[in-house]
């Protein structure tokens, strides 16, 4: 276990300069959507009542408030996001083929360490794993500071006044920032742990077949998504949304997940010790 956590604390520790760049650039580009898009607003809204001899009253009863969520739909967050989820899509990536490529390939030192080459593996999955739960709880404390400026900028009879929990359950990313319920925790945030066991196993494919290994990567994402993805695909194709229970669905989806996340650890765990050497 000790040898576990000083392996986490070194990828992260690895990662930490452009993790932190990546968190202030979200920071930088989200407040800078609050003040741009808010000021956008109020500009629209009063050319709108010059041009139409509105009052107030009257542009609300046909506009409507804005509320912040809806400032959340725009580029400035939405791209924000999936600048995020991008570089740690890319990390996963990175987090292996730089030990090879790297000065000295640097892998061939973590495989000779006296512990399971599995610990390896683990290690690098719970550092990304701890950056996507970073990055969550970095967002939820922006929220209220964003919410903040948002209100002073936009005068209250314009705005619909909202907290941090009803933003939250009004965005549309609620279900990934906070899950509705524990299942719906595991249900989400399994499946994307799923998926970087997924993608590791396909890198220790390439890794240890190289040209084939790549085909064999592909195949087994391939298949290991259908698999996971498979009650929902039955819906489709049968057009019967109401075919599963929402507990079978539930149990179904947390089954495949379970029988993925192993066979992807146990074939990278084969790949690890009997085709990488050192």
């Amino acid at each position: 276990m000790k040898r576990y956590l000083k392996l986490v604390n070194f990828e992260i520790n690895r990662f930490v300069k452009i993790y932190l760049s990546l968190l202030v650039i979200t920071l930088i580009l989200q407040f800078a959507g609050v003040v741009l898009e808010s000021n956008e607003y109020i500009d629209s809204a009063n050319r709108t009542m010059v041009q139409q001899s509105w009052s107030k009253a009257e542009y609300i009863t046909q506009y409507g408030k804005i509320s912040f969520p809806v400032l959340m739909q725009g580029l400035w967050f939405t791209g924000s996001m999936a600048l995020c989820a991008a570089a740690l899509l890319f990390y996963i990536f990175l987090i292996w083929y730089r030990d090879w490529f790297g000065k000295n390939t640097f892998i061939y030192r973590l495989l000779m360490l006296p512990t399971s080459r599995l610990t390896i593996y683990f290690a690098k999955a719970t550092a990304i794993f701890l950056m996507v739960l970073g990055l969550i709880a970095f967002q939820l404390i922006l929220l209220p500071i964003q919410n903040s400026l948002f209100n002073s900028i936009i005068p209250a009879d314009l705005r619909a006044a909202m907290n941090v929990d009803e933003i939250v359950r009004g965005s549309i990313y609620r279900s990934i920032i906070v899950p509705n319920s524990f299942s719906e925790f595991i249900l989400i945030y399994g499946a994307g742990l799923m998926l970087v066991f997924i993608l590791f196993t396909a890198i220790l494919f390439e890794r240890s077949f190289r040209l084939k290994g790549i085909i064999l990567g592909i195949l087994y994402c391939l298949a290991t998504c259908s698999l996971f993805l498979s009650p929902v695909l039955i819906m489709e194709f049968t057009h019967q949304a109401n075919i599963f229970y929402p507990l079978e669905f539930l149990a179904m989806e947390i089954g495949f997940g379970l029988l993925v996340a192993i066979a992807s650890i146990f074939i990278s765990g084969f790949l690890l010790t009997k085709k990488i050497t050192v």
